[in-house]
């Protein structure tokens, strides 16, 4: 993988705190976060477990620091979206559904990280688990905001079919059940998205 090529300078360059987020990541998402123990991160990272306990306090809580630095990626996305579509839900929405739709190649080779975590992290307690779904739920309050902009008679429905799609998108590329799957996926959300419209929703 190109990053691990790059690994030796990028890792001098990076301060600890950075350095244990950066290894720790790459670990989890080839290895998985229990097959990973606290002595490889550090290997990795160029440090000592001591100076994880320090940043992190726990293995548990750099697991959820790691998700969320992912979560926070995601509502990027949203605001992204947002600005460059000013007063245009519908195309907010399909501006989503394209973030998505072009990282499918990279869950083709690693999986999505939170549907990973989660399969790892039964116990819902788990301060990982924790972060992952309230950025779920915050995700989920987002996109129904959508949908009501964009005049869909029936925001949460839409949003939870939207939510179906692109989540169950993220698994059958995983699973390389489905080709084309960005462009099946956009396909669907826009009809998902004109067959909720009313003829009076406002344009956008």
């Amino acid at each position: 993988m190109a990053s691990t090529v790059r690994r030796p300078s990028r890792v001098a360059k990076l301060p600890p705190r950075e350095r244990i987020l950066d290894a720790a990541e790459e670990l989890f998402q080839s290895e998985g976060i229990l097959r990973v123990g606290v002595q490889a991160i550090a290997e990795r990272a160029e440090t000592t477990k001591m100076a994880i306990y320090r940043h992190f306090g726990t293995k548990d809580e750099l697991v959820a620091e790691w998700m969320r630095i992912v979560a926070a990626d995601y509502q990027a996305a949203f605001d992204r979206v947002q600005t460059e579509y000013p007063g245009r839900p519908r195309e907010q929405i399909l501006g989503l559904a394209r973030f998505i739709a072009e990282g499918l190649p990279a869950i083709s080779h690693r999986g999505c990280p939170f549907i990973n975590s989660l399969a790892e992290l039964p116990d819902r307690s788990h301060p990982a688990r924790q972060v992952i779904e309230k950025h779920k739920a915050h995700q989920t309050r987002r996109l129904v905001g959508m949908c009501t902009e964009a005049g869909l008679p029936d925001p949460e429905q839409a949003a939870a079919e939207i939510t179906f799609v692109l989540e169950g998108a993220q698994v059958s590329t995983q699973n390389g059940s489905i080709d084309q799957a960005g462009d099946r996926l956009m396909r669907i959300i826009e009809g998902i998205v004109d067959r909720h419209r009313s003829p009076s929703a406002h344009p956008g």
